[in-house]
């Protein structure tokens, strides 16, 4: 627990301590008047952009699982294909793409950027839930159904925890993705930490755009971290 209090400790005082930041970006581009992006400061911004990722992630996460457990039921395996097919197309689509598509119909901010993220991080999950399920080994199964387990108790006692990991995998990549990603959403007034970077490209600044990005990288690695303690976790229990 320790070990993964500790980096979130450690970045959230490293993004909370402007007087760094400025030093930093001053070192770097000597040249400019002003280093900090001045509409918000970093932690505000931080908070922005998690709020996009967690909504965008959480509704992908609910969406991949059900579909994905979904289509490997005897019920539902007539629109397995057809699952695999539709998030392949999804993930086609770039983000930004889907942002121009769903502002006409949800205007600006908030709600058309988490359309757009979505769409474009539920691939991994559906793709990995259906994976693991399908990986649980058949034996496994009718030892469990012939103990007298409904298909219920199976799914929730022994498939699930079996394919655990596999499905945490593909949310960790899909949160990872998602993090960069959402810096889009500064283009259509969502906040986060493409606001500075977006800010910058139009003023010519680079420092403000490297206080966005090295921000959202940084944002990224300890997603990165966190998600794979538990996997970490999951593989120590089994």
């Amino acid at each position: 627990m320790v070990k993964a209090v500790l980096p979130v400790l450690i970045f959230a005082a490293f993004i909370s301590n402007m007087a760094l930041w400025e030093g930093l970006l001053r070192f770097l581009f000597p040249r400019e008047k002003v280093f900090l992006y001045p509409q918000a400061n970093l932690s505000q911004l931080v908070g922005e952009h998690l709020v996009l990722v967690l909504v965008s992630s959480a509704l992908a996460i609910i969406v991949g699982l059900s579909i994905g457990i979904f289509v490997t039921r005897p019920a539902g395996k007539d629109f397995l294909r057809i699952a695999n097919e539709l998030s392949s197309l999804a993930q086609t689509f770039p983000p930004v793409a889907v942002l121009a598509l769903a502002v006409p119909l949800l205007g600006f901010g908030f709600k058309p950027t988490i359309t757009a993220l979505f769409t474009y991080s539920v691939l991994p999950i559906l793709r990995n839930t259906i994976a693991g399920l399908e990986g649980v080994p058949l034996n496994t199964i009718e030892a469990a159904s012939g103990m007298g387990m409904s298909r219920l108790q199976i799914l929730g006692r022994i498939e699930l925890p079996l394919a655990l990991k596999v499905i945490l995998a593909g949310i960790r990549i899909s949160v990872i993705v998602n993090i960069g990603t959402a810096t889009i959403g500064a283009v259509v007034g969502a906040g986060g930490l493409g606001s500075p970077i977006i800010s910058g490209l139009v003023r010519d600044n680079p420092a403000f755009v490297l206080e966005g990005a090295l921000a959202a990288a940084l944002l990224a690695l300890l997603a990165d971290f966190l998600i794979g303690k538990a996997e970490q976790s999951l593989s120590w229990s089994h």
